[in-house]
């Protein structure tokens, strides 16, 4: 437990009807006495007047939790203030003359997880819940603070133990009654945990695409209509738009929210080549971006060529004619007019449909940002490793799925914590 308290502002900064001050400490019960807080019963309410140095402050409504039963572990407090600027400040001032000191981002958190109130997936979980911005990103937050990834990996160092067990039974007992050749018994529990590492990783991108975005890239010749389609889609005039070919020379993303997921929608310069300097980085950036990207759109003008588009085309991208009001497509693909607004309805219903199809699963997704996804690499290559050693080496072999618990338990924080603290602490919000 931490031999300090915190404080910080639970509620936004700014004039409000109410604003929310976390304590969090040993000196909570001390500091509610200073302030004329004293003598409330745990999880009950109280209005008190709170006052310091003879100046009455604000009227509150105070609660207080007392450790191990509060979010962090430790002595909890609440104080909820009116929400002007003025008694947010004197009361913050008065906590600091009293000894306590301004929580860092994430810090109450992580207090609960060292209290041992959450893992680190639930703690990530926190903080993706509060940025949450989609139905998607809301659920999954919801599900991983509820436990649902600790589970996932739980069951995958459970396989794990069993093999090690095997292993670590022929190494440390080589003349007691065990069967011969225990260690190379443990193949079968091992090559299930590879493929279930396997599949674990072939899924990363799921829920990381949940959390961060799936990508959509506008690609085709200049003049086509990519920004005039991407007006359309986002609806508002994000990017430039004139009759000059080349007038798109940089990558301009925005958001939409299509079944309930976060895409990001991207614009790009027209493929072709280019003298200018400037107009060639622009078509070197939408090649890189597009290169990235979860989806394509290739977007087409009737009557075009096909040009220095073609070549970078790859399959299931998805063909967009536009400019439908001019003239008919010349192939297979959508049809829309961003000046009519004709087609946009299908091709949001084909895009929410693919989005639909990539990101949605009736399992919990195994790996919801880059550190889950590094740790299972990690896991799995000790694993194939340790698979490779099982008949002649069972000592390298038990070093290896030592590596390969390691890696699985520092994604819940079982071990390795401190080296990864700050990794996923790092965008935390003050106050939680």
């Amino acid at each position: 437990m931490s031999h300090d308290t915190i404080f910080a502002l639970a509620t936004p900064p700014g004039r409000g009807a109410v604003a929310v001050i976390r304590l969090s400490g040993p000196q909570v019960a001390g500091t509610l006495e200073a302030l004329g807080a004293g003598g409330l019963k745990p999880r009950l309410a109280g209005v008190r007047t709170l006052a310091h140095a003879g100046a009455a402050l604000d009227q509150a409504l105070v609660l207080r939790f007392v450790a191990p039963h509060s979010y962090t572990g430790e002595d909890v407090a609440e104080l909820h203030l009116h929400g002007g600027r003025a008694v947010v400040e004197a009361v913050s001032a008065a906590l600091i003359d009293t000894g306590l000191r301004p929580a860092e981002p994430g810090e109450f958190t992580r207090r609960a997880f060292q209290n041992g109130r959450m893992d680190l997936t639930q703690a990530e979980a926190v903080a993706d819940l509060i940025d949450a911005e989609t139905s998607a990103q809301a659920r999954q937050a919801l599900g991983q603070l509820e436990g649902a990834l600790a589970q996932t990996y739980a069951a995958l160092r459970a396989r794990l133990v069993r093999a090690l067990a095997l292993v670590e039974a022929e190494i440390d007992f080589p003349d007691e009654d065990v069967p011969e050749n225990l260690a190379r018994s443990a193949g079968p529990v091992l090559d299930e945990l590879i493929q279930a590492l396997e599949a674990a990783l072939g899924d990363a991108a799921r829920g990381e695409r949940v959390r961060d975005g799936y990508r959509v890239v506008l690609i085709g010749e200049t003049n086509a209509g990519k920004s005039s389609l991407f007006n359309a889609l986002v609806a508002r005039d994000a990017a430039i738009v004139t009759p000059i070919p080349g007038t798109t020379r940089d990558v301009l993303d925005a958001e939409l929210t299509l079944g309930g997921y976060r895409v990001i929608l991207s614009d790009t310069a027209g493929l072709r080549d280019s003298d200018d300097a400037v107009e060639a980085e622009g078509v070197r950036r939408a090649r890189a971006r597009a290169e990235s990207a979860d989806l394509r759109l290739w977007v087409r003008a009737p009557g075009d060529p096909d040009g220095a588009a073609a070549p970078f085309v790859r399959s299931g991208d998805l063909i967009v004619w536009t400019k439908a009001d001019l003239g008919a497509p010349a192939g297979e693909g959508l049809s829309v007019s961003a000046a009519t607004g004709a087609g946009l309805e299908a091709l949001r219903a084909a895009l929410t449909d693919r989005v639909t199809a990539a990101l949605s699963g009736s399992d919990f997704p195994p790996v919801t940002r880059a550190r889950h996804r590094r740790r299972l690499e990690a896991a799995r290559s000790a694993a194939l490793s340790a698979r490779h050693r099982l008949a002649d080496a069972p000592e390298l072999a038990g070093e290896e799925l030592r590596r390969a618990g390691a890696a699985l338990a520092a994604v819940t924080g079982a071990v390795g914590v401190e080296e990864i603290l700050g990794e996923v602490f790092a965008n935390f919000c003050i106050g939680k």
